[in-house]
């Protein structure tokens, strides 16, 4: 379950290059930790589950 904080993705390497994602003010926020100033895309939480769902196909 998504919370305020950030959320490390658990495909992510142990070198601290992440994706990593958070519900805040009622959409999903993914941001990318190895670029310095990561642009945080935003997406809502429908598509964020069906996005979800689409992985294991």
């Amino acid at each position: 379950m998504l919370t305020h904080a950030w959320r490390k993705s658990s495909r992510s390497g142990p070198n601290g290059a992440c994706v990593e994602v958070r519900l805040a003010h009622g959409v999903v926020e993914i941001r990318d930790t190895k670029l310095d100033r990561s642009p945080i895309l935003r997406t809502s939480q429908a598509d964020w589950l069906s996005l979800l769902h689409m992985e294991g196909r």
